[in-house]
C-alpha cells in the first residue's frame, strides 16, 4: 500500500495532504512529494495527514527528513491531524516540526502572518487523489 497525496500553494503557504498508508513502500512517493513543495512554492508547508491511515517508523523518518530538507530552503514543516496510532518524534539536531490538531488550526495559525499574496491558487495531485466533482457525488 502506498500513500496519494495533493499540493496546494495558495497565500505564501503550502499544504500538502497525504492520503493513505506512509509505511516503508511510500516513503519514495512521500519524498517526491516534498520534492514538488520545495520546487513550487514558498513559505512553510503544513502536512495534513487527516487522512491518513498510519504511518510507519519509516514514514516517520521520511517526514523528519522533509522538516530537514525544507529548512535547507529557508522553509518550515508543520504537521496537521497526525495519526492517533503515533506521534513523532524529532530529533534534537532536526528543525522543530509544530504540530496542529487539525487544517483548519494551522491554517488559523498562520492568518496573523499573511504576507503578500500569491498570484492565483496552484494545485498538484496525484492521479489517485479524488477531484473535488469526485467528492461532491
Amino acid at each position: 500500500m502506498t500513500i496519494d497525496w495533493r499540493y496546494t500553494v495558495e497565500e505564501n503557504l503550502g499544504v500538502l495532504s497525504v492520503a493513505g498508508y506512509l509505511g516503508p513502500d511510500a516513503v519514495r512517493r512521500f519524498t517526491g512529494a516534498i520534492g514538488w513543495a520545495v520546487a513550487r512554492g514558498t513559505g512553510p508547508v503544513i502536512v495534513d495527514l487527516a487522512e491518513l491511515r498510519s504511518w510507519s517508523a519509516e514514514g516517520q523518518l521520511a517526514i523528519i527528513e522533509a522538516a530537514r530538507r525544507l529548512a535547507e530552503a529557508g522553509r518550515g514543516l508543520e504537521l496537521a491531524a497526525i495519526p492517533a496510532d503515533g506521534s513523532i518524534v524529532p530529533t534534537a539536531d532536526g528543525p522543530p516540526i509544530p504540530v496542529h490538531a487539525d487544517l483548519a488550526t494551522a491554517l488559523a495559525a498562520h492568518q496573523a502572518e499573511q504576507r503578500e499574496p500569491v498570484q492565483g491558487r496552484h494545485e498538484w495531485r496525484t492521479t489517485g487523489w479524488p477531484t473535488e466533482d469526485e467528492v461532491d457525488e
